[in-house]
């Protein structure tokens, strides 16, 4: 384990943390006025290899030859200018430090971290993190790579779970939750029932490796849930005509899919980061990544159970009474994750791929993010 220190004078900054990887949801900004919780299990952090925050720069202020170095194969609306490898903890996991009050952003019910560093070490005033949690953002404080440093304070070594573990031991993500939302109370509800957050932004970097692996032909997904979450998508962007890709569910614990399969949906190991890689004869099918958390729910649905209309319920049969609400809009990809993984991915360069981008903006993809 670990515990960040201050740049200037070595005073400990954080509790003591284990490194994971980040999650697909870190950059998202949902909803409107909505209450999202923390980012970070307690105890954890992660490194984010791209900038974030100010500076920033306009696209054609950025030369392409740049852009590609820094990993970006197409255009957007401008590039942080700010330093990578932030890192990413809870905000009960921060010690020593106080807020700085005249870098509050330009948020309206919290911080938002626009006005860069907006904590400050409380030996030497060094500006060492942001803090985030303002309305529709994920709760965070990222420490300034260039302000802290880590310090190993476990010098034993503990091995990552194994695929098989996972499989047995991870925690699913519910594909529906209740969002809070600011001004609940007298007025209204304080929260509704939606399509999970995390949901959204696995979905909309699973989408965008779904286009890239599909080459410009139509592709067919799973039944059921996985359907919902990409079938409606994919239909929309690809050309119409039979399928003549297929992905289907891989990982730890499912047969081995056949060696007809193109694409393969598969789950990304919450600690190392590094994707499942299936064995022969399909280890050339295009893998897409998933949180662990939705690839479990999606490869073991759990089951909404009837209620009986007369009678008792039996003794060895589960029930959740009432039954959660659905939300009763289609299922959406959360765009920026979309935009934000799909520009960098090398085939984004193809014409095709450079249309829908540029599409994103109008009306034919509203009502898919």
């Amino acid at each position: 384990m670990f515990v960040f220190v201050c740049a200037r004078c070595d005073a400990e900054l954080t509790v003591p943390l284990s490194q994971v990887s980040l999650p697909a949801h870190a950059r998202q900004s949902y909803g409107n006025g909505v209450q999202l919780p923390v980012l970070m299990e307690s105890g954890t952090f992660a490194v984010d290899p791209d900038p974030w925050g100010g500076p920033w720069r306009m696209w054609d202020e950025i030369d392409p030859g740049e852009a590609e170095a820094r990993g970006i194969y197409a255009p957007v609306y401008a590039l942080s200018d700010g330093a990578p490898g932030a890192i990413v903890i809870a905000p009960g996991d921060i010690r020593g430090t106080r807020l700085i009050p005249e870098k509050r952003g330009g948020a309206c019910c919290g911080l938002d971290g626009a006005d860069g560093p907006n904590m400050a070490c409380e030996a030497c005033d060094l500006p060492v993190a942001t803090r985030v949690d303002d309305c529709s953002l994920w709760q965070a404080v990222r420490l300034s790579s260039y302000a802290v440093r880590r310090v190993l304070v476990d010098g034993v070594h503990v091995a990552p779970l194994s695929w098989a573990e996972l499989a047995e031991k991870g925690e699913n993500t519910p594909p529906f939750e209740p969002i809070a939302t600011w001004g609940g109370g007298r007025f209204g509800p304080s929260h509704y029932w939606s399509w999970s957050p995390q949901w959204e932004a696995a979905a909309g970097q699973a989408l965008a490796h779904l286009l890239a692996a599909s080459k410009g032909q139509p592709v067919k997904v799973p039944n059921g849930l996985t359907s919902d979450m990409f079938q409606r998508a994919l239909d929309a962007l690809l050309p119409a005509g039979p399928p003549t890709r297929r992905a289907v569910l891989a990982g730890p614990g499912r047969p081995s899919p056949d060696a007809g399969v193109d694409i393969l949906l598969v789950p990304v190991h919450p600690q190392t980061g590094q994707t499942w890689t299936p064995a022969s004869p399909v280890a050339s099918a295009y893998p897409v990544p998933l949180p662990l958390g939705v690839w479990l729910w999606l490869a073991s649905p759990q089951p909404y159970l009837p209620v009986p209309a007369s009678g008792g319920i039996p003794q060895d049969v589960l029930r959740d009474d009432p039954l959660p609400p659905r939300p009763n809009y289609p299922f959406r990809t959360d765009r920026g994750t979309f935009q934000h993984t799909l520009v960098r991915l090398p085939a984004v360069r193809s014409v095709w791929m450079r249309t829908i981008l540029k599409n994103l903006t109008q009306d034919m993809s509203a009502d898919l993010f």
